[in-house]
């Protein structure tokens, strides 16, 4: 699973370089995350700008990893291409993460948020 971190000021920068995150990669996807996450900053913004495609495992592992981040830790999303957007308005999950339209804007706060 290509992933790739980095910090800006205190936000840690997850971002995915794949174009699918489905049943195929699920566990892979949430293995990684939770490594590149460990005791980092508190606030985690998931770069999803190049997944094309994400289905009902791919958000079960992004919710997963939400969770293992645990009590004040927070995981944001950013750059939602249209289909990946479309399956967490339609499933509610847009209630539950704070979309950011952009790395730019997620970077800049919650004001942003959709």
């Amino acid at each position: 699973m290509r992933m790739t971190a980095s910090v800006e000021g205190d936000v840690l920068v997850v971002s995915v370089e794949e174009t699918r995150i489905d049943a195929a990669v699920a566990v892979r996807f949430k293995h990684r995350l939770r490594e590149l996450s460990e005791g980092g900053p508190d606030r985690v913004v998931l770069d999803l700008g190049s997944v094309g495609f994400l289905d009902s495992s791919g958000l079960g592992a992004v919710v997963g990893a939400m969770k293992h981040l645990g009590p004040g830790r927070t995981l944001d999303l950013a750059g939602l291409t249209p289909t990946v957007d479309k399956v967490f308005r339609m499933t509610r999950m847009d209630s539950v993460f704070r979309i950011f339209p952009d790395l730019g804007t997620a970077l800049k706060g919650a004001a942003h948020a959709s």
